[in-house]
């Protein structure tokens, strides 16, 4: 499997698009004005504190108040506390943590207003971006994520990812973290530091700890609200989660950018410097790599996967609903139960992959085909769990209902990210599906008709438009990527009396 990352810039904003063999998994956008993204830490102020909700809004300067729950207090808030009082004058200076007396812990049960109090400063670190009419969620137990771990301030608790499944390597890697760790700080150890050296860890280690010392000079006579500590910028981020011995290309059309990145990978990667390219030509970047004819076909209501299957994806205020569609396939399966599964496996695998495209978050049902047998079932089941393991978010993925339901909670951190796959109607007013969108369609449908030995002359009527699109140039023509392709020759018949968006294809019999 090779991993690519292609990165367009322009004046406003910076789109990341992450693509495993060739197929786009992944879509994110940096915006200047975003300026509460994940990760950024705040020095904030408390507002209403809410004893019925047990939580309390916190002024971090957007328009609508942050929401923090007693819960993610964090047990240290105390000890916080203490330390925002006696950094703020200036006098102290101890940002290790070495010297600092720590308070007791809070209460599990507790209540919140005997731990915040109206008006007072506090550090706060966005754990979702704001989201609809919902402000930021917020949490006072900070964290500073780095390559190899994540530093955790005012704690004492060395763990590791669970996706780290070797016992001795957890063991290993949770002993070399205690004999490098500060005291007064606790650390989580990453995915990647799966096989690290102590002397690789340690410099994550301080690298996180000189961001925290840097944060903590800020504090002192900063008005509030203020962002004190700004997560990596997207492409850092990006590359320090994702990053491994699977990407074999990252590309950026940006000079600056492109430097930023090979620094960067000097730091957290020095081999893998030589795999960032500056892309230059007169053709776009995302054109290049197939990305724009990606975006538009994977984010409309219907998506289209092999040989006529289809999902419909509805959003709600409440959930997500996605259904799949056999549709007319045509395939050599021996029954109908072995078709649904064979459809379901396929459905399975574009579900993870436009969760995670979409960056859908909440609830998520999803309609599989009805499958009577159990083993059937849990294929199924473990399939979408092996799909969905490469997605970096939280989720939860609960067996097959009796009624074909699979339920998935997704965390939802950012808002939804949504593309508009409709244009203008050259013939009345309202939208149809852009151009790219229907020649999906349509060589969707081809390969299933060509699929039916039954089917070996057949031709396609469509609009004069269409057809002249088709069949522009002749090596260039799509109709003769399609005979290189299917080594059959395609008829395409223009039709005065069809719509825009009308086709059929015909077989000897009409």
């Amino acid at each position: 499997m090779k991993t690519e990352l292609i990165i367009r810039s322009n004046s406003s904003d910076i789109d990341f698009a992450l693509l495993k063999d060739g197929k786009l998994i992944e879509l994110n956008k940096e915006t200047n004005d975003n300026k509460f993204s994940v990760g950024d830490i705040f020095l904030a102020k408390i507002g209403k504190v809410l004893t019925g909700l047990n939580a309390a809004f916190v002024n971090v300067g957007y328009p609508k108040d942050g929401f923090l729950h007693y819960h993610d207090l964090g047990a240290q808030v105390n000890s916080l506390n203490s330390f925002i009082k006696k950094v703020s004058t200036g006098k102290y200076k101890d940002y290790t943590l070495k010297n600092f007396k720590f308070e007791s812990d809070i209460n599990k049960d507790g209540s919140i207003n005997k731990v915040l109090k109206s008006g007072q400063n506090l550090l706060v670190q966005i754990v979702k971006e704001p989201i609809s009419t919902k402000g930021p969620r917020l949490s006072s137990e900070l964290s500073i994520a780095g390559r190899f771990l994540v530093l955790v301030p005012f704690s004492n608790r060395v763990s590791v990812s669970q996706k780290i499944e070797d016992r001795k390597e957890k063991e290993r890697l949770k002993r070399l973290a205690k004999s490098i760790r500060p005291k007064g700080f606790g650390v989580i150890l990453r995915t990647v530091a799966e096989g690290k050296k102590v002397a690789e860890l340690d410099k994550d280690l301080q690298n996180s700890l000189d961001r925290w010392k840097t944060m903590c000079k800020r504090i002192a006579n900063t008005n509030t609200p203020t962002k004190i500590l700004s997560e990596l910028n997207r492409a850092s981020s990006i590359l320090r989660d994702v990053m491994n011995d699977s990407f074999t290309n990252i590309v950026t059309n940006d000079e600056i950018l492109h430097l930023e990145i090979k620094e960067y990978l000097q730091e957290i990667y020095p081999e893998k410097e030589k795999i960032v390219k500056l892309h230059k030509g007169n053709n776009p970047i995302f054109e290049k790599y197939g990305i724009e004819r990606q975006i538009k076909t994977s984010f409309g209501k219907t998506v289209s996967m092999s040989r006529g299957a289809y999902l419909v994806i509805e959003h709600t205020e409440a959930l997500h609903v996605i259904d799949v569609n056999s549709g007319n396939r045509s395939n050599k399966a021996g029954s109908q139960e072995d078709t649904a599964l064979e459809v379901n496996l396929i459905a399975a695998s574009e579900v993870a992959r436009q969760l995670q495209l979409r960056d859908m978050g909440g609830i998520i049902v999803v309609d599989f085909i009805d499958m009577h047998k159990a083993e059937n079932r849990n294929k199924l089941y473990q399939h979408l769990k092996d799909e969905m393991s490469f997605d970096r978010t939280k989720h939860k993925i609960l067996p097959p209902s009796k009624f074909g339901l699979i339920q998935i909670t997704r965390q939802r951190v950012r808002p939804e990210l949504s593309i508009k796959t409709f244009e203008a109607n050259p013939n009345k007013n309202g939208e149809v599906e852009a151009p790219i969108v229907l020649l999906e369609k349509i060589e969707a449908d081809l390969e299933k008709y060509l699929s039916n030995p039954k089917n070996k002359k057949i031709s396609l009527h469509a609009h004069p438009f269409i057809a002249a699109y088709l069949t522009q140039g002749f090596l260039s023509s799509i109709r003769f990527k399609w005979y290189l392709k299917h080594k059959k020759w395609i008829h395409i018949i223009p039709r005065d009396a069809y719509t825009y968006l009308h086709y059929r294809f015909m077989n000897t019999k009409s």
